[in-house]
């Protein structure tokens, strides 16, 4: 059975904590607003049923877990060990993955496939390849990230894993590829740290607009996603599941192209048909709810970008 701790829970007068507080209420901002968190909490977090993070509740596991790693570190990658975490993430691979620092949070919840092949594998190892920052932390799942949240175990980029082959019963690499600047690199990687035997569930956008943690590079068609692994992996299903079918992609492009608008303007696009929508396109190139938005907006939601380059001399 799969060993977890929530990393997040309701912050009560028993486990109130001023840091965990803070982290997990970033809306609380001591020295602008209030005094304190436990101010903050006194006055309203308490009747808000506001949460709390208790990053000791992992040390055990994370301890545990840095030990059965300890083996299948790479000899020729250096790292600094900061608290329980492994920092590889070095100044060059940095330059060479064009990483930059992000204020930007990710932070997904696992669904039932990922849930299962975690509790499948409860006595494996499974690496979560751009974990992002976790609110519950497994005891069997590795949480390897470019950025140094809270419950991340390993830094590192997914182009250069600094694992040995044949590390992981497991690999779990959601909404992440798209974010690489070489995502055949880090399908080779995801690959080669595989045992033989091993599963990996991987998901990456088709129909999304940018959106970056830091930077966006590709979506992928069912083909460019397969093109990834099939020379090396047996692809024993893909589909589309219910969090993944289109009308989300729909929701997610018209609220961001409303969110582009002016209010009036806004107003008139939300109540417009669908009809209006499936008029021919250059018919429509003059309607204020098309040349309102900005060129960042346009880059976001664009069916397609040009590019000029000249060579150097």
């Amino acid at each position: 059975m799969a060993v977890w701790v929530d990393l997040e829970v309701p912050v009560t007068d028993e486990n109130f904590e001023e840091h965990g507080y803070l982290i997990a209420n970033p809306d609380v901002v001591v020295g602008r607003d209030w005094a304190s968190g436990r101010q903050h909490f006194e006055a309203y977090g308490r009747s808000e049923g506001r949460k709390i993070r208790l990053l000791e509740a992992s040390m055990p596991f994370r301890s545990e877990k840095l030990r059965r790693l300890e083996s299948h570190l790479r000899d020729d990658m250096p790292f600094e060990r900061r608290g329980l975490t492994l920092d590889f993430l070095t100044p060059e691979l940095r330059r060479a993955t064009a990483i930059k620092d992000t204020q930007n949070v990710s932070c997904n919840r696992y669904d039932g496939y990922v849930e299962a092949l975690i509790e499948e594998l409860s006595d494996g190892l499974i690496l979560d390849c751009g974990a992002g920052r976790r609110d519950r932390y497994y005891a069997n799942v590795v949480n390897f990230e470019i950025v140094p949240y809270d419950s991340t175990d390993v830094l590192g980029v997914g182009e250069k894993l600094p694992f040995t082959d044949a590390t992981f019963d497991g690999v779990v690499s959601i909404a992440v590829l798209e974010h690489v600047r070489d995502p055949f690199q880090c399908a080779a990687e995801i690959v080669r740290v595989l045992k033989p035997g091993g599963k990996l569930i991987c998901c990456v956008p088709f129909l999304q607009p940018v959106h970056g943690y830091p930077r966006h590079y590709y979506n992928m068609t069912r083909e460019g996603l397969r093109a990834l692994f099939e020379k090396s992996l047996k692809i024993e299903d893909h589909r589309v599941i219910a969090s993944m079918l289109p009308i989300w992609s729909l929701h997610w492009v018209v609220d961001s192209w409303a969110a582009g608008l002016s209010a009036e303007t806004r107003e008139r696009f939300l109540d417009m048909p669908v009809r209006e929508l499936l008029r021919p396109p250059d018919s429509t190139l003059g309607e204020p709810w098309v040349r309102e938005l900005s060129e960042e907006k346009n880059f976001e939601l664009a069916s397609a970008t040009l590019l000029f380059a000249r060579k150097p001399q």
